[in-house]
């Protein structure tokens, strides 16, 4: 790959530095009695004041709950003595910033320290022709170093227009034989932290969908619910953000004729607590830019 263009390079920064700006008020709203849905909705909009798009539905992700959990239209759900994962998307013109950080509401300082200095450690790693497996090395030696253990089934990833998840995969442990990182390559690399075995599974809760088939189809509930789920241009969106009287029933209809695919709430799998962190980098010709610099001054 070669560098990015400057204008190209210019809409990442611009992600970057908006995303940072909602992380900051967001995080701010994550206490005992505040609703998951409040802090959701509250970066979401926050997103579109800034004139940008949201890259994926904010994630709320709570204790034993990784990835994929954003709160449904009437959920009421209130923190409490939690540790709280905020994972947030923006995009300008398609172009992705990809971020997260942890609140503690549990005393668990430490728990959030590792993933965070876990990332601290794999930002120094990387840059052009660093093998990722590498990079994961550093990540898996900080967390074993606090005490806890990395999530070994989740993963860093590339990033593209329109495209929040791509290769390369960037591990959360060693990887012998992985492929280098590239000048141009957007990534973002998220460390998880958990004081159980590392390994998460699927729960039943499913609110995070993506178009992965676009289609005719002859229902016509369905066929309105997909003109609006278009619009999002292919990335990752919440049941709640469809408007149509009906999407519910035909959301379930599209996901059933494979126009749609869900993304369950990953759990981890011995029920315990789960800390990330991340950051989205563009690998330069002689290092990384971290465009979502900041996020944890």
């Amino acid at each position: 790959m070669s560098a990015l263009d400057a204008d190209v390079l210019e809409k990442y920064r611009e992600a970057g530095e908006i995303l940072t700006t909602v992380m900051a008020e967001t995080r701010e709203l994550v206490e005992p009695g505040a609703t998951h849905l409040e802090v959701a909705e509250y970066a979401e909009e926050r997103i579109r004041e800034e004139g940008a798009g949201i890259a994926f539905p904010v994630n709320v992700s709570v204790d034993e709950e990784a990835s994929h959990a954003t709160p449904g239209r009437e959920d009421a759900t209130e923190f409490g003595e939690d540790v709280v994962c905020l994972d947030v998307g923006v995009h300008v013109d398609g172009y992705i910033a990809d971020a997260a950080t942890t609140v503690d509401l549990a005393g668990e300082a430490e728990l959030v320290e590792a993933a965070e200095e876990a990332l601290a450690a794999a930002v120094d790693a990387a840059g052009p022709g660093v093998p990722v497996g590498e990079i994961g090395a550093e990540v898996e030696e900080v967390i074993d170093a606090y005490g806890y253990t990395p999530v070994y089934n989740l993963s860093g990833h590339g990033v593209d227009r329109f495209d929040a998840h791509t290769g390369p995969n960037v591990p959360n442990r060693g990887v012998d034989r992985s492929v280098e990182l590239e000048p141009g390559q957007v990534v973002a690399i998220e460390p998880f932290a958990t004081d159980g075995r590392g390994k998460v599974g699927e729960g039943n809760e499913e609110e995070i969908f993506e178009l992965t088939n676009d289609r005719s189809v002859r229902n016509r509930a369905a066929r309105r619910t997909l003109e609006e789920i278009r619009e999002f241009h292919g990335l990752p969106f919440a049941a709640r953000w469809l408007e149509s009287s009906r999407s519910e029933m035909a959301l379930r209809r599209l996901k059933a004729n494979g126009v749609v695919k869900g993304y369950p709430v990953l759990k981890e799998e011995d029920g315990r607590l789960v800390s990330q962190a991340e950051h989205t980098l563009v690998v330069t010709e002689d290092g990384v830019e971290v465009t979502t610099e900041g996020l944890f001054a």
